[in-house]
């Protein structure tokens, strides 16, 4: 896909509108309007960084406007701005065409593409948290040997001595402790 092309698809004239006064603003936001936030320019570059967790980075930009730039830009890029399928991510490093207007914050784009317009590749790491390898818990393992790849009643071994669960002694049970008895004791003076 060219330039051309991009800046005819439905998504790219949508964002122009949205920054021509297109969409809803706040009232703070209507005054902040100017005449330079709704000017659009082209990039070439590569992600910077990228935090996948916050959906947030930097695009360092060696192109503007079909002209090399002496020292790079950064220009601030969010996951929903991404040209991709799927969880909407930048690869450090990674080759990137895109659109970008001048804001209060400094420069941001409004879409990004890979080379040609062609979907961005995106990083392979994923955010951390709840949905993700949860740790098994101490009820996962096998009461007999403790193994974590089983249960007791897949076992090999044969049934094993019971266990006090505090200190792993055979002699005793948890109830009749006398190293918990005594923790307890002293902890409570």
């Amino acid at each position: 896909m060219d330039l051309y092309l991009m800046l005819q698809s439905p998504v790219f004239l949508l964002a122009t509108a949205c920054i021509a006064g297109g969409c809803a603003k706040t009232e703070e936001e209507e005054g902040q309007s100017t005449e330079e936030d709704t000017q659009l320019y082209h990039g070439l570059g590569v992600c910077k960084w990228f935090n996948v967790r916050m959906g947030f980075g930097f695009l360092s930009m060696s192109t503007q406007e079909s002209k090399p730039l002496e020292a790079p830009i950064d220009v601030f890029v969010h996951q929903s701005k991404l040209h991709m399928e799927g969880f909407r991510s930048l690869k450090e490093g990674e080759a990137v065409e895109f659109a970008f207007k001048k804001s209060s914050k400094g420069l941001e784009c409004v879409w990004v593409t890979g080379p040609g317009g062609a979907h961005c590749v995106g990083s392979e790491r994923r955010p951390k948290g709840k949905s993700t390898q949860k740790r098994r818990s101490k009820g996962d393992r096998c009461y007999n040997c403790g193994g974590l790849d089983h249960h007791a009643k897949e076992c090999k071994l044969p049934p094993q001595p019971k266990k006090c669960h505090f200190c792993q002694s055979v002699m005793h049970m948890v109830a009749s402790c006398p190293i918990k008895a005594q923790q307890s004791s002293s902890g409570s003076q």
